[in-house]
């Protein structure tokens, strides 16, 4: 929610931490600790939200074939526990933990994307659309089951969605014949959104999160210094 200078930065084995928040993998779960100034009302949050992995994964993928951009679903099943200190944010419910890697901006690398994770019947389902620079595209559909291992399935046609407030294109996978439709807004912003949706895939409906990532507008000269205003930056920290 702030960008901080390297000082602020510290890691460890088990721990990372930015100035006054952190994440810490403590035995069987993923704890991380919240005490940030959200903007732009600048109300601080406090508060820790705990993963408690079903399994971690072995998995790695490949976003580019060079290996330049990694996909790392540590732990696709996974059960939440919120507690905020804001009205309505304690609950819990069924959670995802992953991380991308590369070593280029993204978009220098590619040009749109969508992701989607649906909770199913062996775990979770993901899939995962890609174009890319170079005119490649990207398409893996993986099921997710709750003892870690991983079925790389056919992903099935692809479904549009309404685009979002900000126009953004959208779309997921689905079963054939059927519609996606958006459950509940979470960000929307003019280069990228996400969402909750609900797809029928293998004939269940299932509910998820969604975002689409529209990189030739984040990379306009007229969008990019937006960012530096709607998020905070801090100078200087002291442990």
């Amino acid at each position: 929610m702030t960008d901080r200078g390297e000082q602020a930065l510290r890691l460890s084995q088990n721990s990372f931490e930015v100035g006054p928040s952190k994440m810490v993998w403590k035995e069987d779960r993923l704890e991380i600790e919240i005490d940030e100034l959200a903007w732009p009302h600048m109300h601080r949050l406090q508060g820790t939200v705990t993963v408690y992995p079903q399994a971690v994964t072995k998995m790695e993928l490949p976003l580019k074939p060079d290996g330049s951009h990694v996909w790392r679903p540590f732990a696709p099943v996974s059960r939440i526990e919120v507690n905020i200190d804001r009205p309505g944010w304690k609950w819990e419910g069924h959670g995802y933990f992953d991380s991308n890697f590369g070593t280029a901006a993204l978009e220098e690398d590619f040009s749109y994307w969508t992701w989607g994770r649906y909770p199913c019947r062996e775990g979770s389902v993901c899939f995962y659309d890609a174009d890319r620079r170079d005119g490649s595209t990207l398409s893996v559909g993986a099921i997710f089951h709750d003892d870690g291992t991983v079925q790389t399935i056919k992903a099935p046609p692809k479904a549009p969605l309404r685009r979002s407030l900000w126009a953004v294109r959208r779309e997921t996978r689905a079963d054939a014949g059927t519609k996606p439709r958006q459950v509940k807004s979470m960000l929307d912003a003019p280069f990228y959104t996400r969402s909750a949706v609900e797809i029928q895939f293998a004939g269940q409906d299932t509910v998820g999160v969604h975002e689409a990532l529209d990189l030739n507008r984040f990379a306009s000269p007229l969008l990019k210094p937006m960012l530096a205003v709607k998020v905070p930056r801090r100078r200087g920290w002291r442990w």
